[in-house]
């Protein structure tokens, strides 16, 4: 069983950049009403450096809520709505050619800019996907016989709708695997739903150039890059670390822990998974103004991280068991420390 922590034990006092964090999950909380589920993994990948798949139902506030923290902190944000006719210039970029003098000209496309918004990722074709899985795995864009770095400060939001299959072009397992969590969104409860009522009301009254609460002052790209490695200093004790990597091997064989979870299995999560798992665990703990990282901090981002990751068997879907049960299992076999 999960282990019940005492927040008054644990808790530091939050640094310079901690405190930052804090008021951009303040100020979106404001905005976004009942999905602080989605807001603090987006400050996760934020932290860990690392890109979102985010799947759910329209009308969820996927994509105000990356707006929202793209006006919290210095850079640039840019939305593409991916379609089936999207090429892969569209998002990189092309060479004009120019018949001053000649020459042809770099011409940065949208994936040049800091925050990405990629809206239904899985209605673009393959080799849309393939541009976007080079940037996002390698940091750098290749056109021609020329390759182009990106910046420092590089975050890919992608959303994917699960309702309509007809016209999409599902994610390849090598493009999943480069995304640090897949999260799902679900619908707010009857209480929230009246809240985003008001909240919609308000802004309605307001009008379009008004807004209920103005954004916080940006924060700085000095002090994310402060935030990262104080998250990197975070302590993980070695035998937490033993079952950090336990919970991505028993992915592989769980048939070491319960046959039944060997025969839903057809593959098992990559070594990507285990520094996803690390990174995302001291984030979550950072956010929680601890300087260590305790099990719940692991157990808290497990599914995310791992449910894009693991493929099931046929019979695990004629079983109706789906990868948040597999790795609900996992967490149950596996000990902790």
């Amino acid at each position: 069983m999960p282990l019940i922590e005492n927040p008054a034990l644990t808790s530091i006092e939050p640094s310079l950049s901690q405190s930052e964090f804090e008021r951009i999950r303040t100020h979106i909380e404001k905005r976004i009403i009942g999905q602080s589920g989605l807001v603090e993994r987006l400050l996760m990948a934020l932290l860990a450096d690392g890109h979102l798949l985010v799947e759910g139902a329209p009308g969820l506030a996927k994509t105000k809520a990356v707006k929202e923290l793209a006006a919290c902190i210095e850079g640039d944000f840019h939305r593409i709505q991916f379609t089936p006719d999207l090429l892969p210039a569209d998002l990189t970029g092309t060479e004009v050619y120019r018949p001053q003098d000649g020459s042809f000209v770099f011409q940065p496309g949208p994936l040049f800019h800091n925050v990405i918004l990629a809206d239904e990722v899985n209605r673009a074709p393959a080799k849309v996907q393939s541009a976007l899985l080079e940037a996002m795995g390698e940091r750098q864009i290749t056109v021609g016989k020329e390759t182009y770095r990106l910046p420092p400060l590089f975050m890919v939001m992608a959303t994917q709708n699960p309702i309509e299959q007809e016209g999409t072009y599902p994610l390849p397992e090598a493009q999943l695997d480069r995304f640090l969590m897949h999260v799902r969104v679900d619908y707010p409860a009857a209480d929230t739903e009246r809240a985003i009522l008001g909240l919609a009301r308000d802004e309605a009254l307001r009008g379009v150039d008004e807004t209920v609460e103005p954004p916080p002052q940006v924060v700085s790209q000095e002090i994310i890059r402060q935030a990262r490695h104080e998250v990197l200093q975070l302590y993980l004790a070695p035998a937490l670390e033993e079952y950090l990597v336990e919970l991505v091997l028993a992915t592989r064989t769980p048939q070491r822990y319960d046959e039944g979870l060997g025969r839903w299995l057809s593959f098992g999560a990559s070594p990507r998974a285990s520094i996803a798992l690390d990174r995302c665990a001291r984030a979550h703990a950072w956010l929680h103004n601890r300087d260590f990282v305790n099990p719940q901090d692991i157990q808290a981002v497990a599914p995310d991280v791992l449910r894009h990751r693991v493929l099931l068997t046929f019979e695990a879907e004629a079983e109706g068991v789906d990868t948040d049960r597999f790795v609900a299992e996992i967490i149950r076999y596996v000990a902790v420390p």
